[in-house]
């Protein structure tokens, strides 16, 4: 080892810049890998979450003031399909009307109803970080990533919907105490704030208006429902019998929904692992040209180790080692660097979005394990050159 350090630092410019190749190429894999993680483990979150129920809206773009809201009368319509084990009433509204903010999700912050006893059916297993679920009304329990945003927890107070600067004057806001947050899912719940059905149904009446106000009951509407099947039941199949069986509303199969959305995540990881590779494919042709010139200018070094006694299979092994420790070297500062870039990056996102990297132990493995064996396979045709090398016409070159 010590050897190879001394033939490293013999020539520390062109071993610096050798190095740096491979660092570069290793830091782009670890933070686009990491980018890519988090992009799946959000994908895999929301796939999770959605694979569970059949959502049901309106199955018309045109409702009271422009949002699609279907009568609270349909559950019992839903509740009779065949194969339903219960239909859940949902009401869900923008939390900052107007906003264009984007998070890590891709959806804005929104309000919607909660009925603790979904969570016994939906695949996604809610828990809380702290506090407790809904009990009353003018309660609300909130996603991570929201009261992170606006440094709430259990006990204090929220005024919702948050009031853009370009409100009208007659823009009507509630207050409610923070009664529960979440843990984090790493899917849509981080985003919400959660509040009864009668308070849901009131901020979707305070949207409309005031023409539509006077005339409209939101007790008797919803924006929406969640349908869950009974045992063994086909979510895609009970999605087509809600569609053929009850009218006005639009059931969304739940594998056309993932499928897009893993569809997305593999075209996303596929771009963002490309631009990485090209890089340490860059990084590997910076280490075969490094040990070529190494090999070059170490011959009549080679001819008298092999003069002697060294075998060809010691020649070869000393180059592969001092590769490897090139890739290896190289592997540890770049993933060490992409582990810094990430978290500070992380550390400095708006509290709304949360997190846009995730390094686990795996993309560590990965990435290190990728640059040892860049390094090892760039030494190889270098290698071999050294160890078939004649000792006398090695001996006698100048």
């Amino acid at each position: 080892m010590n050897q190879i350090v001394r033939n490293l630092v013999r020539r520390k410019l062109r071993s610096f810049l050798t190095i740096s190749g491979i660092v570069i190429g290793i830091l782009a894999l670890t933070t686009m890998g990491a980018l890519a993680n988090n992009f799946n483990a959000l994908l895999d979150g929301g796939a999770k979450y959605i694979a569970g129920y059949v959502s049901v809206g309106d199955a018309s773009s045109n409702g009271l003031g422009g949002s699609g809201v279907l009568p609270l009368a349909k559950q019992s319509d839903l509740a009779a399909v065949a194969g339903v084990a219960r239909v859940f009433p949902s009401v869900s509204v923008a939390a900052k009307p107007g906003s264009l903010n984007v998070v890590s999700l891709g959806i804005p912050d929104y309000i919607s109803s909660l009925d603790p006893a979904e969570y016994s059916y939906s695949a996604l297993k809610i828990t809380y970080a702290s506090g407790h679920t809904l009990g009353a009304s003018g309660e609300v329990v909130l996603g991570s990533n929201f009261a992170t945003e606006f440094n709430k927890k259990v006990g204090d107070s929220i005024t919702l919907p948050i009031k853009p600067s370009d409100a009208n004057a007659d823009f009507v806001q509630h207050t409610y105490t923070v009664v529960g947050v979440l843990d984090k899912t790493l899917t849509e719940p981080d985003t919400g704030a959660f509040v009864s059905l009668t308070d849901s149904q009131q901020l979707l009446k305070d949207q409309l208006s005031p023409a539509l106000q006077t005339s409209f009951d939101q007790t008797l509407y919803v924006t929406g429902f969640d349908v869950y099947g009974t045992p063994g039941t086909n979510l895609d199949t009970l999605a087509d019998r809600i569609n053929a069986q009850v009218s006005g509303v639009k059931a969304q199969k739940p594998s056309k929904l993932v499928a897009a959305l893993i569809a997305g995540g593999a075209l996303f990881t596929e771009i963002t692992m490309a631009a990485a590779l090209l890089a340490l494919v860059i990084g590997g042709l910076a280490v075969i040209n490094t040990m070529i010139m190494a090999v070059s200018e170490r011959v009549r070094e080679i001819g008298l180790k092999k003069a002697i006694g060294a075998t060809t299979k010691a020649i070869m092994g000393e180059f592969l080692l001092e590769s490897s420790f090139i890739g290896l070297v190289g592997g540890l500062v770049g993933f060490g660097l992409g582990f810094a870039v990430t978290t500070l990056i992380n550390a400095t996102m708006p509290a709304s979005q949360g997190a846009i990297f995730l390094v686990t132990p795996g993309l560590a493995i990965l990435c290190i394990g990728f640059a040892l064996a860049l390094g090892t396979i760039a030494g190889i045709i270098p290698a071999f050159r050294a160890s078939r090398m004649d000792p006398v016409a090695a001996l006698r070159s100048n």
